[in-house]
């Protein structure tokens, strides 16, 4: 496997791997600066859509991604969310998806974010998923922390594969396939 460069990324989102796409870094919009999204060198920043999930424990609940109850969240809207101390919430990338059948993708935290305690977890995005990347945030300190809509949350990266896998996540019938919004843990 490689990891694969701007140019591979700007090659494959012209044949739709990611829609919108940004050919470059930007870094600030109506005069005023952002937390970079868009191409970089050996990847692609993306965006956090404006539209949130805070986890919350106020009809005490247990926590079972074989039978979530989706009232564990208070939903949210507008161009930034606030984590209360030691919890988390759920977002979305703007962008749309179509992940090729022999490249496999890592996300990874922005390290603006990581340096606030604010950490990012996403699964692999498999061999020809598609949809709307599901973002977690944590905000692992004991403070209430913000992020920022519509501006750079998560890095995906690339790996290329030599062959095609045998079975991709589209021929498996996932259960994420095709995802728009956030989407809640399914059984």
């Amino acid at each position: 496997m490689t990891i694969k460069s701007d140019h591979w990324i700007r090659a494959m989102a012209a044949q739709g791997m990611i829609e919108p796409f940004e050919a470059g870094q930007v870094r600030e919009a109506n005069g005023q600066r952002l937390i970079s999204y868009g191409t970089s060198s050996y990847g692609y920043d993306v965006r956090c859509a404006p539209e949130f999930k805070v986890f919350t424990n106020i009809h005490s609940t247990i926590v079972d991604p074989k039978a979530f109850d989706d009232r564990s969240f208070v939903d949210s809207a507008g161009d930034s969310c606030v984590i209360p101390p030691n919890a988390f919430a759920l977002a979305r990338t703007i962008e749309y998806f179509r992940i090729p059948r022999d490249v496999l993708t890592l996300c990874v935290g922005k390290s603006t974010y990581a340096r606030c305690g604010i950490i990012v977890n996403v699964t692999p995005l498999e061999p020809e998923w598609e949809g709307h990347v599901t973002l977690e945030f944590s905000n692992t300190t004991n403070l209430p922390a913000k992020i920022y809509a519509r501006e750079g949350v998560a890095q995906l990266l690339f790996f290329e594969s030599d062959e095609a896998c045998a079975v991709s996540y589209k021929d498996r019938g996932g259960k994420y396939q095709g995802q728009r919004g956030v989407a809640l843990p399914r059984a």
